[in-house]
C-alpha cells in the first residue's frame, strides 16, 4: 500500500488501485452531497454506473429517517436512488435481527427498538415492544438503540437497561457522539450507548460505520444486485453471483468510519477530498499506531468512477 498522497491521487495508479473491482459502496455526505447541495458530477456519476452495469449502493450512518424517507428527499434534491439501493446503520440493525431471528440467535422473545418513529418502519413485521410494554416486560430478545430522540427518557433508558441485565443482546445502530442539527450541536445516541455499557459492562454489537456488519451488509446487498443485472430482486441467488469484500471499494470522505473501517472490513477503501476530511486527517490517519493509507486517493466520486476497469 502506497503513503504518498500525490502518487495516490495520479490516474494511473487509481486505475491500478481499482483493478478487479465490480461493486461499489458509496458514502452519501461528502461524496455525493455536501451541506444538502448536490455535489459537481454526482448525478452524472451514478449514470456512468448505470449504464456501465456496476452496481452500487449508498451507505450512510442516517438512522433517523428510514430508506423511504431518505430516498424521497434525495429525490427532491436532484438524486433519484431507490430506497432498495440504500443501506443504513438503521436498516443495518433491522437487517441483523432479521437473519438472527430466523436462524433463532435471538430466540423467541420481543424486540426493544429505540428509535424514531420512520426508522422504526425499517423493523416492519418483526415483534417489537412498545416502551410502555418494555417498562413491564420480563425479557427481550434484543436491545436495539438508534437516535431516539425525547424517546430517550428515564424510564426507557431504565427499560433497556433492565432487559439487558436479563440477557437480551445488546445491538448500536451507531456510537456517534454528537451530531450537527439545524438547533445547533446535539447530544447523540453514541452517549446512550457508551452509557448502557458501562452499566452492564457489556459491550454493543455496532451495526453502522465502521463495524463489520455494515460493510458485510452492503457487500450482500451488491451481490444481489449484480445477479439481478439491476435493483435487487430478493430472490435467492448462486455463489457465482456473490462479490468478494476485496471486489468492492468504499468510497468515503471520513477517513475512519468510511476508509478505515471498510478497509478492516475486508474492502478496499478509497478516500474522496470532496468532504470533510483533508491532508491534515489524511497525514494523520497514515501516521497512527495500527492505521495505514487509503487504498487510493480521488478529489471526486468522478475520479473515481472513470478510473474503474472496462
Amino acid at each position: 500500500m502506497c503513503d504518498d498522497p500525490k502518487m495516490m491521487t495520479s490516474t494511473d495508479f487509481l486505475a491500478d488501485r481499482l483493478a478487479g473491482v465490480r461493486g461499489l459502496v458509496l458514502d452519501l455526505d461528502g461524496v455525493l452531497v455536501l451541506k444538502g447541495a448536490l455535489l459537481p458530477g454526482a448525478v452524472e456519476a451514478l449514470a456512468e454506473l448505470d449504464a456501465r452495469a456496476i452496481p452500487y449502493v449508498i451507505g450512510t450512518n442516517m438512522s433517523m429517517a428510514s430508506r423511504t424517507t431518505l430516498a424521497r428527499e434525495l429525490e427532491r434534491g436532484g438524486l433519484p436512488i431507490p430506497a432498495e439501493r440504500m443501506v443504513t446503520a438503521a436498516s443495518s440493525a433491522a437487517a441483523l435481527a432479521r437473519r438472527s431471528l430466523a436462524r433463532r440467535r435471538f430466540g423467541s422473545a420481543p424486540l426493544y427498538v429505540m428509535a424514531s418513529a420512520d426508522a422504526m418502519t425499517e423493523f416492519e413485521g418483526l415483534h417489537l415492544l412498545s416502551h410502555d410494554e418494555a417498562a413491564r416486560a420480563g425479557a427481550a430478545a434484543a436491545v436495539i438503540v438508534g437516535d431516539a430522540a425525547e424517546d430517550f427518557t428515564y424510564r426507557n433508558i431504565q427499560s433497556a437497561f433492565r432487559l439487558l441485565r436479563g440477557g437480551a443482546r445488546f445491538v448500536a445502530m451507531h456510537k456517534n457522539r454528537w451530531w450537527i442539527t439545524p438547533a445547533g450541536v446535539l447530544l447523540d445516541s453514541g452517549a446512550y450507548v457508551a452509557a448502557l455499557e458501562y452499566a452492564t459492562e457489556r459491550r454493543a454489537l455496532v451495526t453502522g460505520k465502521p463495524s463489520a456488519a455494515f460493510f458485510g451488509e452492503a457487500v450482500r446487498m451488491l451481490g444481489e444486485d449484480r445477479a439481478a443485472g439491476r435493483g435487487r430482486s430478493g430472490e435467492s441467488h448462486g455463489a457465482s453471483s456473490r462479490l468478494s469484500p476485496r471486489e468492492v471499494a468504499m468510497v468515503g470522505d471520513d477517513l475512519w468510519n468510511d476508509v478505515r473501517g471498510a478497509q478492516r472490513a475486508g474492502l478496499r477503501g478509497v478516500f474522496v477530498r470532496s468532504g470533510k476530511h483533508g491532508d491534515v486527517e489524511l497525514a494523520r490517519v497514515i501516521s497512527e499506531r495500527g492505521g495505514g493509507a487509503p487504498d487510493a486517493v480521488a478529489p471526486s466520486i468522478s475520479e473515481v468512477v472513470a478510473a474503474l476497469p472496462r
